[in-house]
């Protein structure tokens, strides 16, 4: 069996995107889950944080199924929904569309270069819980905003949230980014623990200046990436709760792959909040599978995006020059 994709990155968290669309192939989740571990195994050829399947959707322009490094599903996946924005939008040749997630139908649309000639897509982030039983965190409390919890640090606070992934977010000073501590938490709450039976995903955020911060994630069936959308929306919103960004206006989101810009906004609904950043090509490619189950497969095209590639690297290094004057 050949199967073609597309390499693409999203701040660095990057996928490989494979078209379901057409129905010339297709999958069981079985199969994708094993795509996933094999195709996303960083030491071969490929390699990727995970593959991010492009389905027909009965109510929306296309359908996203995200599947982890390690097999897993995710329910929501915002750097790979900027993604797949593009690439929906480019086949149907539409400047905005709604793509079908795990648990929501979602508003995506083309917007103005985030950086110069880096295509750029605003996707929406929701829905968002506070409620403990969303992600779940098992605590005998139905919400936890900026509260400690005993068994992850003594002196670190944390808001959990789903969004509809779910998140634990603390606000910290640069030693913490640098120290140990999120890399123990991370593992601690996903491994065999009595807090999260499903995992979480872990953000420590550094406010740098008003409107601006950075973030760091340990992403749940990942480890740490450059980036995760939902953990950069996520905490853009904790921020505002803790009145160091304002709702409504752009917030200016630092990471190891580069940057996004978020918006947060409330409702008599909730809150949901804009996702803004690129949506980048690698390479596109044929890989060859001799059987679904051996794991083993041959790379016989690969065409590579340079031009995108090499403009991308513009922006990242100029958003750590700027990460570097504050941490």
């Amino acid at each position: 069996m050949n199967i073609e994709l597309i390499k693409c990155h999203g701040s660095g968290n990057d996928f490989l995107l494979i078209d379901e669309m057409d129905g010339r192939i297709t999958f069981t989740d079985e199969e994708r889950g094993k795509l996933a571990i094999t195709l996303c195994n960083r030491k071969t050829e490929l390699g990727a944080d995970g593959i991010l399947f492009v389905l027909d959707s009965e109510r929306s322009d296309a359908r996203m199924r995200v599947f982890n490094a390690d097999g897993s599903e995710a329910s929501m996946c915002g750097n790979g929904l900027r993604c797949v924005a593009r690439y929906v939008c480019e086949k149907l040749n539409k400047e905005e569309a709604v793509i079908e997630t795990m648990k929501a139908h979602l508003q995506v649309k083309k917007q103005d270069d985030l950086f110069e000639d880096i295509p750029t897509y605003m996707v929406e982030i929701s829905p968002v819980s506070f409620q403990l039983k969303d992600l779940p965190l098992q605590l005998e409390k139905e919400t936890l905003i900026n509260e400690p919890i005993e068994d992850l640090s003594e002196h670190l606070s944390f808001t959990a949230l789903a969004v509809p992934n779910p998140h634990i977010v603390t606000i910290v000073e640069a030693q913490d980014i640098h120290s140990e501590i999120q890399k123990k938490v991370s593992e601690y709450v996903n491994g065999p623990n009595p807090l999260f039976p499903d995992g979480v995903n872990v953000s420590f955020v550094k406010p740098l200046v008003k409107g601006a911060i950075y973030v760091r994630t340990f992403e749940r069936g990942v480890g740490f990436t450059n980036a995760c959308g939902t953990a950069m929306s996520a905490s853009s919103l904790v921020t505002c709760l803790n009145g160091l960004n304002e709702k409504d206006q752009f917030i200016e989101v630092y990471n190891n792959g580069g940057k996004v810009r978020c918006v947060v906004h409330e409702t008599e609904s909730g809150y949901w909040i804009e996702l803004i950043g690129n949506a980048t090509y690698v390479y596109r490619a044929t890989v060859q599978l001799n059987k679904m189950n051996d794991n083993q497969f041959k790379v016989i095209t690969k065409d590579n995006f340079d031009a995108e590639i090499a403009q991308y690297a513009k922006l990242g290094e100029a958003a750590q020059q700027f990460i570097r004057q504050y941490m």
